[in-house]
């Protein structure tokens, strides 16, 4: 690890200054706000990750989870994982959220990993952690060892000739469905962003992961109000029962009426770069019955432009299952009994 200025934050508005300081948008800037250190410390070990300047941003007041008056949530950006998966009314009427949580990390992690930092969590790629392999995410222009390389783990929907990193964060699939926005304070104010463009695509810049800009700080989450009987899950299917990333993951919010589906909201994890929106799937079964068929449609629709590599075409079946077994979990009586 390289020497490093720490300094903590006393405010919201000295972290901003402070980070504004950085010289570049690109990861690996000069300065970096720590949370909770689940990621960044260890990225910081390997000489990934290589700021000058770290500002410590664990005492400020972001800690609390508010209902609001549309009936929706705010989550400030320091609340831990587990107090948020654990919290009765995340559990209550985001089950969705609460369940992607629990399938993530260890009880360790979750009691430090927060949740600005979760939506900030960088990819598992083993060649973005490999200092000595060539990575265009960690430095732009050297190449994608992945591609023709160890790739089983990474993406299929998503990628580019640059960058084929999976998106590691199983929150960010349940905070994609439930149509989440991040609330980010910065140099030039506050700004709302929806969950479905808070992460870019790689295209030819994939070491600009967000559309965050130096100096701006996540402050909270916000969720609309539950749809009032909506049923959801998070379904992730991986190599080990614990512990493990995903190879694919779908998190589902539906609502079936008269039998017929009313709403629907679907986003999928571990196939993408980013936490995959399945919109190609919510407009097929929009209105219809539920039904295995139509379910599968719905998955080879999402899955259509799906570009595998070498070693992890398997994830395209994968994908179809994990989400044909997650609508049905939510929607097809005989699995609610």
């Amino acid at each position: 690890m390289d020497s490093f200025q720490l300094t903590r934050a006393q405010s919201p508005q000295d972290a901003i200054r402070a980070g504004a300081m950085s010289s570049t948008a690109q990861q690996g800037a000069d300065v970096r706000f720590l949370a909770g250190g689940t990621t960044l410390v260890d990225l910081m070990k390997l000489r990934v990750e290589r700021p000058r300047h770290v500002i410590d941003i664990s005492g400020l007041e972001l800690g609390d989870i508010e209902t609001l008056e549309d009936g929706g949530v705010r989550i400030g950006a320091m609340v831990r994982n587990a107090d948020l998966a654990h919290h009765e009314f995340i559990q209550r009427h985001y089950p969705v959220l609460s369940q992607a949580l629990l399938s993530g990390a260890s009880a360790q992690l979750r009691n430090m990993a927060t949740t600005g930092g979760n939506l900030l969590q960088r990819t598992r790629c083993v060649y973005f952690r490999d200092t000595a392999m060539p990575c265009n995410k960690r430095e732009p222009g050297t190449g994608c060892s992945a591609i023709g390389g160890y790739n089983r783990n990474l993406a299929i929907l998503g990628t580019s000739e640059h960058c084929i990193a999976s998106n590691a964060s199983d929150m960010n699939v349940a905070l994609a469905a439930l149509d989440a926005t991040v609330h980010v304070q910065g140099s030039a104010g506050e700004r709302s962003i929806p969950i479905r463009e808070f992460h870019a695509l790689p295209g030819d810049t994939p070491h600009i992961e967000t559309v965050l800009q130096p100096g701006d700080l996540i402050t909270h989450v916000s969720l609309p109000a539950p749809v009032q009987g909506a049923r959801s899950t998070y379904l992730k299917l991986r190599d080990r029962a614990s512990y493990e990333f995903a190879l694919a993951s779908a998190a589902v919010v539906a609502r079936v009426v008269d039998n017929r589906i009313e709403f629907v909201s679907i986003a999928l994890g571990g196939v993408g770069t980013r936490p995959w929106h399945a919109g190609e799937a919510v407009a097929l079964l929009q209105g219809q019955a539920p039904d295995a068929d139509r379910f599968r449609a719905a998955a080879d629709a999402v899955l259509a432009g799906a570009v595998p590599q070498s070693e992890n075409g398997f994830k395209i079946e994968l994908a179809r299952r994990c989400l044909v077994h997650a609508l049905s979990t939510v929607t097809l009586p005989e699995r609610q009994a």
